[in-house]
C-alpha cells in the first residue's frame, strides 16, 4: 500500500522535470546565440561585439511597480490560504492536544 501512495509524488516531480527541461530547451538556442561576422573567410574569427541600449527616457512608474507587487502579494497570499484549507479538509482523524 505504501508504494501506491508514492505514485502521485512520483509523477509531480517527473512533471516537475519535464516542466524544466523544456524550459531549458526553449531558452537554450537564445542563449548560444552569437552574431557572426559576415566576411569572405569561411571561418569567422569570433563573435562582434553587441551593444545594449539602455532605456533611460521612458520606463514602467514607480507607482505601477508598487501595484505590481501589491497585486502578486495579494495573489500569493490568497492562494496560500486556499491551499492550507483544502489541505485542512482532506484531514482525517485529529488527535487532540494534551
Amino acid at each position: 500500500m505504501k508504494h501506491i501512495r508514492r505514485i502521485p509524488h512520483q509523477a509531480r516531480f517527473l512533471g516537475v522535470l519535464a516542466i524544466a527541461m523544456l524550459g531549458l530547451v526553449v531558452s537554450a538556442p537564445a542563449a548560444f546565440a552569437m552574431r557572426v561576422r559576415g566576411s569572405s573567410s569561411a571561418i569567422p574569427t569570433g563573435p562582434s561585439p553587441t551593444f545594449t541600449h539602455t532605456v533611460v527616457a521612458s520606463g514602467v512608474p514607480g507607482w505601477q511597480i508598487a501595484v505590481i507587487v501589491a497585486a502578486a502579494a495579494v495573489l500569493a497570499a490568497t492562494i496560500a490560504v486556499v491551499v492550507d484549507r483544502a489541505r485542512a479538509a482532506h484531514r482525517t482523524g485529529m488527535v487532540p492536544a494534551t
